[in-house]
């Protein structure tokens, strides 16, 4: 039983950590997509615009982590 207790434990504990992550990876996955649903937008020419109008909103890639540099 203490055996199982400890493996609890360490979940629990391992769960606690890794959640502030994992609801920092969906919240910038969900800027991510909705960025890119804006730029599809803003690309596609509408009737008040010109087609040639340049698209001058560029985005450079998201580094997943603070540590790659």
């Amino acid at each position: 039983m203490n055996l199982f207790l400890a493996y609890l434990v360490v979940t629990a504990l391992l769960a606690l950590v890794l959640l502030p992550a994992g609801l920092g990876l969906a919240r910038e996955r969900r800027i991510d997509r909705q960025l890119r649903d804006a730029a599809r937008r803003e690309a596609e020419p509408t009737e008040t615009e010109s087609a040639a109008r340049p698209v001058t909103a560029t985005r450079r890639p998201h580094l997943r982590s603070w540590a790659r540099v």
